[in-house]
């Protein structure tokens, strides 16, 4: 086709003018081999796959690749062809470019709607096959020019591609710092995804722009001529918040209006040096307000990407409209290319050579594996990048962004967290769910005991520091279940006319073959205590009741599941907690009335379910109250 000899006659010349050493030759062999194997065959969006390959790679381009990436980009959909295999392109290419397109295929093939793992195993996929950036660095730009021509996937798939980027690719591109993508692909994918939220925001944002009118050309004009004045160099960008980065916020705080966002615009000043940078932010502190707490020095203490910038809000610009406040971006232009590209800042092919330590296996994949995922569904779960807070010694913790005080003590210590009762971030007194933030000094005030509450299960945001709360509520309790377990084992023992269990728990010891010794004959009293396992479905398993077993059949009748048992399957308990469940019977609360309900921990270690407003509910010690709702 004409057009794309056009375009790849202007990609070629527009990598020449990059680099002088450019090999043409290789790269325009790989162009035409590339036109020859894909044909006029159509890309699943409508595309040519050679008009869609130039698309990805020139999104690429800026991240100023070597020849193996570019012919890997050219080249990353002919594994799907009939009749090619890896070897043949590794024979013509290199191993290289073999090993890039095969981990592109890999990562690409890879859904979070088709697989039946949660993010967290997508996650370990992406460590298991990427160990190169320019893997990732391509499959992001692939998921990029994928949602630029989305009408021809279909409104579902659409929607299920983007719903991928905004969990999963997003906060990978953030987690290697490669801002720029990151910001493309919510760009992309936030309108698809969520349209009306996107619709409602635009139009908010519309209203805010009639109302303050461009007023950022002014203040940064200002700022320019200021800071050059005071012998500082300085290059200014400006922008607004991005809608996405506002959706969030908006659904995290609870917002309802675009205008409750305080920090809506940003001013980002690049200068010379880093002692510029501390220049630039004595001054512009004595120009307009500071907003106290708001100051963030990620040069001394750098993101764990390697992200660095000085960071604060500031009221009453000149030429700001009153009551706005500015988020302002300090850097120099090292730390600005860094923040752009992140990792690959360090990775072209005119320094490749020089710096390929630096993109080596282990810090590539570290910076992976340091992601976790926060969220209790499956459905809302997402990877996000890491802060670093300190004790008030000194100590730094590393924690996910979204953790909380009550996350934090349970990572310096587990009893810490169990016996917490408040804390203070920078001085200030802030509630058990208040977002740490990086740099953050944390302070834990604790109780002289323990006095962990269930509720701790809807605050706390690492999945670690729920396991440890979990396990300590169990263990809590433990005596209580062994008690229980052991009075609905004797009464089932005595229904076949058998011997009831000792103290020993002898007739446990020889389970389903296994010698247990009394810890572990304990936990199945456990399990039946809970209501997890019926006390009849352990006895055919016991050595001990050997040759009788004609008793279980004569005692074991099928049953039809008490109306309770059935109603119990139907709710879920704060935490996900494993606790036998009845209703009560004065509220009577039903699923098919819809309404909402709530959990009341009796003194035989029972959720009694109540309709939410019953009266008991509201005489009830708090600290015996769990959330509850129908599955």
């Amino acid at each position: 086709m004409v057009t794309d000899v056009i375009d790849i006659a202007s990609v070629l010349d527009r990598i020449r003018k990059e680099n002088k050493e450019f090999n043409h030759t290789r790269v325009a062999e790989a162009f035409e081999f590339a036109k020859e194997l894909y044909g006029e065959e159509r890309h699943r969006t409508g595309l040519t796959y050679l008009d869609y390959a130039i698309g990805v790679l020139n999104i690429l381009l800026p991240f100023e690749p070597d020849e193996d990436t570019i012919i890997a980009c050219i080249l990353h959909h002919a594994v799907f062809k009939d009749g090619l295999t890896l070897t043949e392109l590794e024979e013509r290419f290199g191993p290289t470019v073999r090993s890039l397109i095969s981990g592109v295929h890999l990562l690409s093939s890879i859904a979070l709607h088709q697989s039946k793992g949660s993010i967290d195993d997508l996650r370990l996929v992406l460590l298991s096959v990427s160990d190169d950036v320019r893997t990732i660095l391509i499959t992001l730009c692939d998921r990029c020019h994928l949602l630029d021509h989305h009408h021809g996937l279909g409104k579902d798939l659409a929607r299920t591609i983007s719903n991928e980027v905004l969990r999963l690719y997003a906060p990978v591109a953030a987690r290697l710092g490669i801002y720029n993508l990151k910001h493309e692909l919510e760009r992309r994918a936030f309108p698809i995804c969520y349209p009306s939220d996107a619709q409602r925001i635009e139009e908010q944002l519309q209203q805010i722009r009639e109302h303050n009118g461009d007023f950022l050309w002014e203040t940064t004009e200002y700022l320019q001529n200021s800071l050059n004045s005071n012998d500082i160099e300085v290059f200014i960008e400006h922008r607004e918040k991005r809608p996405y980065s506002i959706f969030r916020k908006m659904s995290s705080k609870g917002l309802s209006s675009v205008q409750d966002v305080y920090d809506l615009y940003a001013i980002r000043v690049v200068v010379n040096s880093t002692e510029d940078c501390y220049k630039a932010l004595g001054y512009m502190h004595k120009l307009a307000r500071p907003l106290p707490h708001r100051f963030k020095d990620f040069i001394s203490f750098p993101k764990p990407n390697g992200y660095q910038s000085l960071h604060t809000t500031l009221a009453q610009l000149p030429g700001t409209p009153q009551d706005t406040f500015i988020e302002v971006q300090i850097r120099n232009r090292r730390m600005h290319r860094e923040a752009k590209f992140g990792i690959a800042a360090h990775w072209s092919y005119k320094e490749y050579g020089a710096t390929r330590h630096a993109l080596e296996r282990a810090q590539f994949k570290k910076m992976l594996s340091m992601q976790e995922s926060i969220g209790e569904e499956e459905e809302s779960s997402t990877l996000v990048d890491h802060i670093y807070v300190l004790t008030p010694k000194g100590g730094v913790v590393e924690l996910p962004e979204g953790a909380t005080p009550l996350d934090f003590a349970f990572q310096v210590h587990t009893d810490l967290g169990l016996a917490f009762h408040s804390a203070k971030i920078n001085g200030s007194i802030v509630p058990l769910d208040h977002e740490l933030e990086n740099g953050d000094v944390v302070e834990v005030a604790k109780h002289k005991t323990p006095r962990p509450s269930p509720q701790w299960m809807q605050m706390l945001k690492m999945s670690s520091s729920r396991s440890k709360l979990r396990r300590h509520l169990h263990l809590q309790r433990r005596g209580e279940f062994i008690t229980r377990g052991r009075e609905l084992m004797n009464s089932d023992l005595q229904k076949r006319r058998l011997p009831i269990l000792d103290s020993d728990l002898s007739i446990l010891r020889i389970y389903n073959g296994e010698v247990l010794p009394l810890t572990r004959r304990e936990d199945i009293l456990v399990k039946v205590g809970q209501g997890s396992q019926n006390a009849a479905s352990v006895l055919p398993y016991l050595e001990a009741l050997k040759g009788k077993e004609k008793l279980f059949e004569k005692n074991e009748p099928r049953k039809t599941p008490p109306k309770q048992a059935l109603k119990g399957k139907k709710v879920e308990l704060e935490g996900g907690l494993p606790m036998p469940v009845r209703f009560a019977k004065g509220c009577s609360p039903d699923e098919g009335e819809k309404v909402d309900i709530i959990g009341i921990i009796n003194r035989s270690g029972e959720v009694v379910i109540h309709k939410d407003g019953c009266k008991v509910v509201g005489q009830a010690n708090p600290d015996k109250i769990m959330k509850a709702w129908w599955k």
